[in-house]
């Protein structure tokens, strides 16, 4: 817990949001090092290069009305520019002597009453309203950062962000790109994505392992937003995802997890519904390979695929614990299976072969229409996600 500081004048600890999942920022402990160091273990690269700075806060179209988020402001270089078009900028920081250093910066000028910093983790912040997000992105909250933005009720008209070049590919990846996966899907799906500028390592301090690059993010509104539920799609894509390279027949049909999942959903959605379930035993369950294991971690260029080890669904970890738990008993007992879990299987089946004929393509080559016609026929048969 980070305590307020008297030295940084309108210094404010942020909401919690006790939903929040747990961020890589954690760990992140304050130095007592005099010395004043980057910790680049919470992906502290200040940007140095005033000319990449401008060109970025150019590239948001800023208004004089506008209120301004920025992510990881560090010493203030991007923040000092936006200062000088948006009505207010709210930085969120995680390191206090940043946020000092944030601080001094404007002390006594009077931008000093349109900055608030924030002094705390923004994946768990809960964030008051802004027109635009501005970021220069520490690496470790690329992933999370995008899919805050994304679901936000309000999202911001435009976001500016500064991501590791390869994770910017993975933004704009199409289907059969070796980069695609469930970031690329989610993010075209909400939302328009541009490639703004490359920036070189050795505009930032220290420098960082790998090249730069600034995406602009553009939320679809009105009548373009798409009319499905953000969790629903997303629980759906998890699926799917967990084994990118499987054909969907394996990764819905192949695990014990997805099908006691989708079993357990249908459930409630019978129950919500008044739709009797026919409870007879008919046997064991059939031993089948578990797909627990949370996809190989891929590399590419220093980013670690963040849709793997951390994006495994919930329900995969719970069915991981209560088969290690039979499997620690002398007893082993073999869960028993109903009528029910039999009606679901097949209407998976049915979905992924006769409705949508995807049963062998992969997760990697589906593109959007297919991921909509997929949960589309799934909610028909009453299969639901969220």
């Amino acid at each position: 817990h980070l305590n307020k500081s008297t030295a940084m004048g309108k210094l404010k600890q942020p909401k919690r949001n006790s939903a929040s999942a747990a961020s890589p920022y954690a760990k992140a402990q304050a130095t007592t090092n005099n010395v004043f160091k980057f910790n680049t273990n919470v992906g502290q690269h200040i940007l140095k290069n005033p000319g990449v700075a401008e060109a970025i806060v150019q590239k948001a179209n800023l208004k004089p009305s506008d209120t301004v988020l920025e992510v990881g402001p560090g010493t203030g270089n991007l923040t000092v520019r936006i200062l000088e078009k948006a009505k207010k900028v709210i930085a969120v920081e995680l390191d206090p002597r940043m946020a000092a250093e944030l601080t001094k910066r404007v002390q006594g000028k009077p931008e000093q009453k349109r900055l608030e910093v924030l002094l705390g983790d923004v994946i768990k912040t809960e964030l008051p309203h802004f027109d635009v997000c501005i970021s220069n992105t520490p690496y470790q909250i690329s992933s999370p950062l995008v899919f805050k933005l994304l679901a936000l009720p309000n999202p911001p008209r435009t976001s500016i962000l500064m991501f590791q070049r390869e994770f910017a590919l993975r933004l704009t990846a199409r289907p059969g790109d070796a980069l695609y996966c469930r970031l690329s899907v989610n993010a075209q799906f909400w939302a328009k994505i541009t490639h703004v500028m490359k920036v070189g390592k050795n505009n930032f301090k220290p420098p960082p392992q790998v090249e730069s690059s600034v995406v602009r993010i553009e939320p679809k509104m009105g009548s373009e937003r798409p009319g499905v539920s953000w969790d629903e799609w997303d629980g759906m894509l998890r699926i799917c995802f967990v084994r990118r390279s499987r054909t969907m027949r394996a990764s819905w049909m192949g695990s014990k997890e997805v099908l006691a999942m989708v079993e357990r959903n249908y459930r409630v959605w019978c129950a919500m519904n008044d739709v009797a379930l026919d409870e007879t035993l008919v046997g064991e369950d059939d031993e089948m390979e578990i797909d627990a294991a949370p996809e190989e971690e891929e590399e590419w260029g220093g980013i670690m695929d963040e849709d793997g080890v951390d994006d495994v669904p919930a329900f995969f970890k719970e069915e991981q614990q209560r088969i290690a738990r039979e499997a620690g008993s002398k007893t082993k007992s073999k869960k028993k299976k109903t009528r029910v879990a039999e009606l679901v299987r097949e209407k998976i089946r049915k979905v992924l072969e006769d409705v949508t004929e995807l049963a062998d393509k992969r997760a990697g080559k589906c593109d959007e229409n297919d991921f909509l016609r997929l949960l589309f026929a799934f909610n028909e048969e009453g299969i639901h996600f969220a």
